[in-house]
């Protein structure tokens, strides 16, 4: 597995490991053939289904959660947004070069000042017949891919934008790297965690977006968020679960080779909590991310509940098993070297990207409260 080896490394200088990531796609001789997990084979993809994208997840998620982030923005935020919501032109456009690895991509939807209110933004995309395409203008922030190398935009990304005087007159688009007035407007630096992945908000100054470069019906982007943030939280659920079981492998394995007043930790019953809770906690998240994945229909929606449910379990589970993890192995949990440390900073960033823990709570209630008297199976 080369994604363990080079994490630590990556990490402390804030860097994406490209060269590696490409190894996910298929250009590469060695390639794994991933970054198009649930794109359609016949446009590059492999076709695998919600069960197949938690497990990727979860898996890279233990050995790199920044390296995670970065592969869920291009193949479940681009990549499996634009093979649900684009047209077969379209995708037979752009979805071979993202599977591949030699276009690396990204979704833009949040700004300076509007994350959670996403229907809030201020980008506006403003027909121009005369010059054949939209007119963009604005600014994106937070966004994933947002910058490969720190000194120019990355490759493709999938932006939504006003274009209607409604509040839900949203319109999707793919914008694409070297659009005139298409511009890196800074590297986000100095994060709490997730400090191999890049971070970036970019700039929008009169750029001419082509009509065939229109994702989905005008104004009905709403649509396309919807097929597309259940995976997602999917998804990021799934790293919550790499973190945690990587926590607990480092925290019984350290338990089992320190000892103390002549024992190994194992025989102190402060240390069998942290341990039997946290597997236990594991377990129940593994359970709700995998019986949601099974029949999970990628192409369509209807599973918010839940989706949101696996986030709002997952997500700060895998934040205090990475803190007992630091408790139980103390000052040695407490540095780089021994990979917790790092898992706990990444770990809170999946209590607000996708959706932030209050976000659920308020989807979850607006979703139960329709249920009404219906008992639950």
């Amino acid at each position: 597995m080369q994604v363990e080896p080079q994490a630590i490394e990556y990490n402390k200088r804030e860097e994406f490991n490209l060269s590696l990531f490409r190894k996910l796609g298929t250009a590469d001789p060695g390639g794994l053939g991933i970054l198009g997990l649930t794109a359609p084979d016949e446009f590059g993809g492999t076709g695998f289904d919600a069960t197949a994208c938690a497990l990727v997840h979860e898996e890279l998620s233990y050995s790199d959660p920044a390296f995670c982030l970065s592969y869920l923005a291009h193949s479940v935020l681009f990549v499996n947004n634009l093979a649900v919501n684009g047209s077969d032109e379209q995708r037979a456009r752009f979805l071979p070069g993202a599977c591949d690895g030699t276009q690396i991509g990204g979704m833009c939807m949040s700004e300076p000042a509007a994350g959670t209110d996403v229907l809030g933004m201020k980008t506006t995309a403003k027909l121009d017949e005369e010059a054949g395409g939209y007119i963009l203008n604005g600014a994106k922030m937070w966004i994933t891919n947002g910058t490969l190398t720190g000194k120019e935009t990355g490759d493709i990304f999938l932006l939504y934008a006003r274009t209607g005087e409604g509040r839900a007159d949203i319109t999707q688009f793919v914008v694409e790297k070297g659009m005139e007035g298409f511009n890196l407007g800074q590297k986000i630096e100095d994060k709490l965690g997730m400090r191999a992945s890049m971070t970036a908000e970019l700039v929008f100054d009169n750029v001419l977006i082509p009509t065939d470069n229109v994702v989905g019906e005008v104004n009905g982007a709403t649509l396309c968020m919807m097929r597309n943030l259940e995976i997602e939280r999917i998804a990021l659920a799934a790293m919550a679960l790499g973190i945690a079981r990587r926590c607990i492998d480092d925290m019984k394995r350290y338990a089992a080779e320190r000892t103390a007043f002549g024992k190994d930790l194992y025989s102190f019953g402060q240390i069998q909590r942290h341990v039997a809770e946290s597997y236990a906690e594991y377990m129940a998240g593994r359970c709700y991310v995998y019986s949601l994945c099974r029949g999970f229909d990628l192409s369509t929606y209807g599973n918010g509940l839940d989706a949101d449910g696996v986030k709002l379990y997952s997500t700060p589970m895998a934040k205090t098993i990475a803190d007992r993890a630091i408790q139980v192995m103390g000052g040695y949990g407490y540095v780089g070297e021994y990979n917790v440390e790092r898992m706990f900073r990444d770990a809170k960033l999946l209590e607000i990207g996708g959706g932030t823990n209050e976000s659920h709570h308020k989807n979850m209630c607006r979703d139960l409260r329709k249920m009404s008297d219906t008992k639950l199976d």
